[in-house]
C-alpha cells in the first residue's frame, strides 16, 4: 500500500509513520545521499569545491541561508533544486490553509478538525515540488504580502468580531509552512519588513495586526543578495543577518571549460541548429572568453557582474546568426565563421553595465573591443607571440602573410558569402593556409576555414593587418597601404 492512498489521521498513525520538521529532512535525507555517494546538486558546473560543500554544511547544521554573489551565478538555481531533498510526500491536513501536520497542528482551523474528529481526521499529501514558494524582493513587498493582514471580508462573511483570530488572512510565508521559502534580492525588501522576520526566523511567532499568535512555522529560509545592492539600493539589516546561519559566496566560472559546460547545458538549442550549423571548440572558447575580457574591462562595471546568461544567449545569437546566412544562401548544412561573431554584439550590449569610459565610447564598441581582447588572448595559444618590437633580420612566421597583403588589394569576406565563395576567398590567401597547417596541423577541413579567419582577426589586432568593417562584411588589408590611402 502506497502512503499516498492513506486518506484518514488514523490509518497513517496504523503505518507508524513519523513526521520530521523540514530542517531535519533536509538534514537525514542529505545524509543518505552522502552516504550512497549520489549528486545532490545535478546541473550546477564549477562549484563541487567551493559553494556544494558549503551549501551541504549549512545543511547539516539546519541552518537558514543567504547566497551572496553577482547575478547569473545560479543562486536561484541551488534553492530551487534544494527541493529533492525533501520527502517525495508529506500528509498534510485536509483543507488547511498552511500544510498543517496532522501529528503537529498550528493553525485553529486544524486543532478543532482534529479535536471533533479524531483519527477520522481526512489528510492529503503534499508533493515536494509543491514545497518551493518564492519571492522576488521588491520595494512595493508589503507585511500583509508577506505575512497577512485582517480580512474585513471574511470577517463580514462569517460574522466576527475583529477581535477573532479567524478574521486573518495569511500571507505567503505562513501558508509556506513546512516548505522551502526563498527570498530574491533580499536587499531591496525595506527595512521594516526585514524586521517584520525577526521573530519568524527566531522563535516562530507571527504578528499580524495586534494578534501575536504562537505558531512555530516549520520553514526552510533562503535569501539571495548581490554584493552590489548593499550599496546601490538598500542592505541587509544587521539584526536579520545575524539570524541567518550561514552566507555563502557565490562566483563566476574559473575556467573556460567549465563555463563551455554550463553554456552548452543552458542553450537550449533547437535539434536543427545543431545538425545544421557545425561549431568548432575555437569559436566555443572564444565566446566564453567574451565574458572573462568583460570581467577585466576598463569600461564595463565590474561591480554588477557579467552573467553567465550573456554567454548563453550569445552562443543562441552565434548560431542564429550562421543559421540565417546559411538559409539566404541555399546552403543546407555550415560551418560558423568568425564574421557570424558579427551578431552576438546585441547579446552583449544588453548584459553589460558600462563605467562613464565605457558609455562615452558606447555600447557597440565595447562589445566589438571585447571581441578583439578576446582573439588576441587565444592568439597566442594557437600561433607564435607576435612581439611588438622585432630584432632587425630575425624570421617572422606572419611576413609572408603581410607581404601578401601588401602586394595585393586585400580581402573581403562579405557576410553573406556562399560557403564555395567563402573557402575559396580565403584559399586564395596561400600563406595563411600555410600559417594554418603549419601551426594546427590536426584540424578538419571545416574547422580550419574558421581558423583561418581567426588567425586574419588576430593579425588585425596585434596591427600586422588592418580590418575594415563595411554595410555587407568585413575587408582586411596591408596595414600601411590602408593608412595611406585614408590619407
Amino acid at each position: 500500500m502506497n502512503l499516498t492512498d492513506i486518506k484518514t489521521f488514523g490509518e497513517l498513525k496504523k503505518t507508524g509513520y513519523k513526521s520530521r520538521g523540514i530542517k531535519e529532512e533536509l538534514r537525514e535525507n542529505l545524509l543518505e545521499k552522502i552516504k550512497k555517494k549520489e549528486t545532490v546538486f545535478k546541473g550546477v558546473h564549477g562549484y563541487e569545491h567551493s559553494v556544494i560543500p558549503e551549501l551541504e554544511r549549512a545543511i547539516l547544521s539546519k541552518h537558514n541561508i543567504n547566497l551572496l554573489g553577482l547575478r547569473g551565478q545560479a543562486k536561484t538555481r541551488l534553492a530551487r533544486l534544494m527541493v529533492q531533498l525533501l520527502d517525495e510526500y508529506i500528509p498534510v491536513v485536509e483543507g488547511s490553509e498552511i500544510n498543517d501536520d496532522p501529528f503537529h497542528p498550528i493553525s485553529r482551523f486544524a486543532k478543532e478538525l482534529i479535536a471533533e474528529k479524531g483519527d477520522e481526521t481526512p489528510i492529503s499529501w503534499l508533493h515536494r515540488d509543491e514545497r518551493f514558494s518564492e519571492k522576488l524582493a521588491t520595494p512595493d513587498v508589503t507585511v500583509a504580502d508577506l505575512i497577512g493582514d485582517v480580512d474585513p471580508i471574511k470577517a463580514a462573511n462569517l460574522k466576527l468580531s475583529y477581535a477573532d483570530d479567524r478574521v486573518i488572512h495569511f500571507g505567503m510565508i505562513p501558508r509556506a509552512n513546512r516548505c522551502i521559502f526563498v527570498i530574491n534580492e533580499l536587499p531591496d525588501l525595506q527595512a521594516r519588513i526585514q524586521v517584520a522576520l525577526f521573530n519568524i526566523l527566531q522563535e516562530g511567532d507571527i504578528q499580524i495586526r495586534g494578534f501575536k499568535l504562537r505558531m512555530p512555522l516549520d520553514l526552510q529560509f533562503i535569501f539571495t543578495a548581490n554584493p552590489e545592492d548593499y550599496t546601490n539600493r538598500g542592505s541587509i539589516v544587521t539584526p536579520l543577518k545575524d539570524r541567518i546561519g550561514s552566507q555563502i559566496l557565490t562566483h563566476y566560472p574559473t575556467s573556460i571549460e567549465i563555463a563551455k559546460t554550463i553554456t552548452e547545458q543552458e542553450a537550449n538549442l533547437e535539434a536543427e541548429q545543431k545538425n545544421h550549423v557545425k561549431v568548432p571548440e575555437l569559436a566555443k572558447d572564444l565566446l566564453e572568453q567574451i565574458s572573462f575580457e568583460a570581467r577585466e574591462s576598463e569600461y564595463v562595471d565590474i561591480k554588477s557582474g557579467i552573467s553567465a546568461r550573456m554567454s548563453i544567449t550569445a552562443f543562441q545569437n552565434l548560431l542564429s546568426t550562421a543559421e540565417r546566412r546559411a538559409l539566404q544562401n541555399g546552403d543546407e548544412n555550415t560551418i560558423l565563421r568568425f564574421g557570424d561573431f558579427m551578431g552576438v554584439i546585441p547579446s552583449i550590449t544588453g548584459k553589460v553595465e558600462l563605467l562613464y569610459e565605457g558609455e562615452q565610447e558606447g555600447a557597440a564598441f565595447v562589445a566589438q573591443q571585447l571581441i578583439e581582447n578576446s582573439v588576441k588572448t587565444i592568439f597566442p595559444q594557437l600561433f607564435p607571440k607576435i612581439e611588438k618590437l622585432q630584432k632587425e633580420n630575425e624570421e617572422n612566421p606572419y611576413d609572408e602573410i603581410t607581404a601578401w597583403f601588401f602586394e595585393s588589394s586585400g580581402v573581403e569576406l562579405a557576410d553573406n558569402l556562399t560557403e564555395k565563395e567563402y573557402k575559396k576567398t580565403l584559399d586564395e590567401i596561400e600563406p595563411l593556409r600555410n600559417l594554418v597547417e603549419k601551426y594546427q596541423p590536426d584540424l578538419s577541413e571545416n574547422e580550419r576555414y574558421f581558423v583561418m579567419e581567426f588567425a586574419l582577426w588576430g593579425l588585425a589586432a596585434f596591427n600586422k593587418l588592418s580590418k575594415h568593417r563595411f554595410n555587407e562584411g568585413l575587408q582586411f588589408r596591408d596595414l600601411y597601404g590602408s593608412y595611406i590611402n585614408n590619407l
